[in-house]
Formats: C-alpha cells, sequence, structure tokens
C-alpha cells in the first residue's frame, strides 16, 4: 500500500497529513495523548458515531528504521510506515489494501485542522469523511469558548484566550475556522475580493470566520449553503440543513451523557455540491426507502445481498457531519458533562435552526 503527500482541501488542512491515492483514508501524524483518545473511543460506541471511523495507527520514520508492535510488512511513501495493531489487538488489514488503492479516485480529502505540522513519528488512519461526493463543499467550525486544555503553557493560554475573546469563539463558543464551496467553475483561479477561487470552488480561509461577529454569524452559514442574504433556505438546502439538524441533535444528546473534555474541537460540515448529483443521491434514498417499505423481510435481504455483490461503491452521498481534531481531549469521570464544548453544539445548532426562517 503507498501513501502519497495530496493537496488536501485548504483551509481544512495540517501540514504532513497524507492519503492514499483512493482518497478514502487520511494519515494524520499525531502526538500520543490524540492517539490514546482515538484507541480509548471503543469504549464509548455512542460518541464513535459521531467521529472519523478510527482505522488503527501507523509508525513513521524519515531514516527507514521504523519500529512496530506487530509484524507485519512495511510499505513505502517518502517515509516509511509500519502497520500497528489497534487497541484490539488485530492490525490494519492489508488485504484491504488492494481495494484501496484500485478504488476510484475521488477529488479530495478532507484533513483535520488543528494546526500545522507537529513532530511525531506516529500517526492516526481514519476513514475520509469527504469520501463518496463528486464535488463535497466543506465546512469547519471549531467549538468552545475555551480552546486550551490545562496542559497548555501560559504563553499559550494568553494567547487563546485573545484568539477567543476577539472573535465568535468568545461570543458564541463557535467559529468558522474555513470553508469551500463548488461553483461550478464559474470563477477563474485567483483572489477576488479577498476570497480565493481554485478548481472551481470558492475557498474561504481563517480569515474569513475571525472577521464574522456574533450579528453577522449566520452570513456564514448562509455562504456555505449558498443562500441568499436573510432569506429562508428553500428546496434542496433546506433539506440539506435539518439532516444536519438532525445529526447535531444526536450527537448533543451523546455529548451530555458523557463526561470528558475536548477542547478545540471542529465540526466538520459536508454536502454534495453538485447539484445533479445531489438530486439523484436524494432520489436514490427515496427509492431504496420505497423498495424496503413494499417488500418483504425475505425479498428485501436477498436484494440487498446481490446489490451489495454489485455495487460496491455503495448510495452517493448526500451529507456527513464528524466532530474532529482531539489534539486536547480527555475522558474526565465524575466531572460531569464538557459545557464548554456543548455551549458552542448548542449555538451551532441555534444558528442552523436561524437559516430555516427569514432574518
Amino acid at each position: 500500500m503507498n501513501f502519497e503527500p495530496r493537496e488536501l482541501i485548504m483551509p481544512l488542512h495540517s501540514e504532513g497529513v497524507l492519503s492514499d491515492r483512493s482518497g478514502l483514508i487520511v494519515i494524520k501524524p499525531c502526538k500520543e495523548a490524540e492517539i490514546e483518545f482515538y484507541q480509548s473511543t471503543s469504549s464509548h460506541p455512542h460518541f464513535a458515531i459521531y467521529i472519523p471511523t478510527f482505522m488503527g495507527t501507523l509508525s513513521l520514520s524519515s531514516n527507514g528504521d521504523s519500529t512496530s508492535a506487530s509484524d507485519a510488512d512495511p510499505f513505502n511513501f517518502t517515509r516509511t510506515a509500519t502497520m500497528v495493531p489497534t487497541e484490539a489487538g488485530s492490525a490494519i488489514p492489508l488485504e484491504s489494501s488492494h481495494t484501496i488503492a484500485q478504488a476510484p479516485v475521488v477529488e479530495s480529502a478532507w484533513a483535520p485542522s488543528n494546526g500545522g505540522k507537529i513532530s511525531t513519528d506516529r500517526a492516526v488512519v481514519l476513514a475520509n469523511v469527504a469520501a463518496g461526493f463528486k464535488k463535497p463543499n466543506i465546512l469547519d467550525v471549531k467549538l468552545g469558548k475555551r480552546l486550551w486544555d490545562d496542559k497548555a503553557p501560559p504563553a499559550k493560554r494568553v494567547k487563546l484566550e485573545k484568539a477567543s475573546e476577539e472573535t465568535t469563539s468568545g461570543s458564541l463558543g463557535l467559529r468558522i475556522e474555513g470553508m469551500r464551496t463548488w461553483h461550478d467553475g464559474e470563477k477563474v483561479d485567483g483572489e477576488v475580493d479577498g476570497l480565493s477561487f481554485k478548481d472551481g470552488y470558492k475557498v474561504y480561509g481563517k480569515h474569513y470566520g475571525r472577521s464574522l461577529l456574533a450579528e453577522t454569524i449566520r452570513q456564514g452559514f448562509e455562504d456555505f449553503f449558498l443562500l441568499d442574504r436573510g432569506a429562508a433556505a428553500k428546496g434542496l438546502p433546506r433539506k440539506i440543513i435539518n439532516r444536519f439538524l438532525e445529526d447535531l441533535d444526536g450527537l448533543l444528546y451523546v455529548l451530555e451523557h458523557e463526561e470528558s473534555r475536548i477542547y478545540s474541537a471542529s465540526l466538520l460540515f459536508v454536502y454534495e455540491g453538485d447539484k445533479e448529483t445531489l438530486k439523484s443521491a436524494l432520489a436514490a434514498e427515496t427509492e431504496e426507502e420505497d423498495d424496503v417499505n413494499g417488500a418483504g423481510y425475505n425479498e428485501t435481504h436477498e436484494e440487498t445481498h446481490e446489490e451489495d455483490d454489485d455495487d460496491e461503491g455503495g448510495p452517493p452521498a448526500v451529507q456527513a457531519l464528524k466532530l474532529i481534531d482531539f489534539a486536547h481531549a480527555e475522558w474526565t469521570p465524575g466531572q460531569g458533562p464538557d459545557e464548554n464544548l456543548l455551549h458552542g453544539l448548542k449555538s451551532t445548532i441555534k444558528v442552523l435552526e436561524g437559516l430555516l426562517k427569514s432574518s
């Protein structure tokens, strides 16, 4: 299995993040604390539903002398990567790597957004949330008024507190870190009015999100869902927003029943940006529901297995929501839910609910 650096989605990127050629997985270098948190999510199955699928860990080495806790064969990219067993004791299966290598290439891979390149020889392997979309529209929303954990040095605390006070992190507990929306190549590559256009996408950097106020945060989400200013969402955007609200309500319920402290995490919103593909994906879902509702158990069960054999790609993706970035996360039994994270999540729900009404 060969991995190579990819041009990952901007501004949702971290230096050094890798992907395989298919774009179905991302490989994120990280410190031991984040690896341990991902490994611990197997004991929190309801929480695990709302994060990118954790597939295991890799040991990275720049000199080719990579060491591993398993005897799996190494596979090479610019650096040597060796398979490391997951907490359950099984390494990421090499046999599945052949399927990944032969899968259709997807246009983009998302990447966790919590900063630049870090010094580490370890990485987590995650499912790419943007896989399965033809033209993924992506939004990264950082959660929490407090963005630093208890281990942060004083200088970093001061810096992050200032960033929070000067942005909607302080007033709302959320901040748009970046986003990109598909505009079908209506602008040539380059910059217009402080925004960049690349490969048919309009790209909003972190400065865009930091320029928004509590009174104007709605505009940022209107830009993501391609809505007119102040107008209530209708048609396809309304359907997508309602689906995101269902996911957000589910995540809210889970976090209210977990005891954790998660600082500087983000919500990753993804939905299909190509309108015709989105319509087809929604129609396919409706057709599938009609087939299930109109058939008996045995008939549906048999047809499902036949479809699985013939269609390895599955139905087109419509939208996805995941909580990402766990460099500053831990479980805290006995300390109650994470009110800092919940504050940002509730604010996000309130903003999306507002989009369903005219302002």
